[in-house]
């Protein structure tokens, strides 16, 4: 059985799909940009503050799907120029740690929605 997870805590989605699904016991968050939830602003003037956003929206969806950063088991990470990837690490290890990070890959992609430099999806695991 799955279950729809939406919050305005997180921006909502610009296309025919959910924030995240629900299916058992794990959580399908969808990519996540740096659109401010409260303002509809795009926030990519500064490469930090544009993946802190990112990231800040996916926490709001697994917060609102009664789980944290920790559960989650894999990400998947979009971006627009591989010279990037040094300062974007930098702030994702912000929010996981090195002995419990969720496994993942990071992808150089020609475009993103919206023209971001950066998304990022999860899958996450309720135990």
């Amino acid at each position: 059985m799955k279950k729809v997870i939406k919050t305005k805590a997180a921006p909502a989605p610009i296309g025919p799909y959910n924030q995240a699904i629900f299916a058992g016991n794990t959580l399908y968050v969808s990519g996540q940009i740096a659109i401010d939830p409260e303002t509809g602003d795009l926030l990519t003037d500064d490469l930090e503050k544009e993946t802190t956003q990112v990231l800040e929206n996916l926490k709001a969806i697994l917060t609102e799907a009664g789980l944290n950063m920790n559960h989650i088991v894999k990400t998947s990470i979009f971006i627009s120029d591989m010279n990037n990837f040094g300062k974007i690490n930098e702030v994702y290890a912000r929010y996981f740690n090195s002995e419990n990070a969720p496994a993942r890959e990071t992808v150089e992609v020609a475009n993103l929605p919206k023209f971001v430099n950066v998304e990022i999806s999860a899958i996450a695991v309720k135990y």
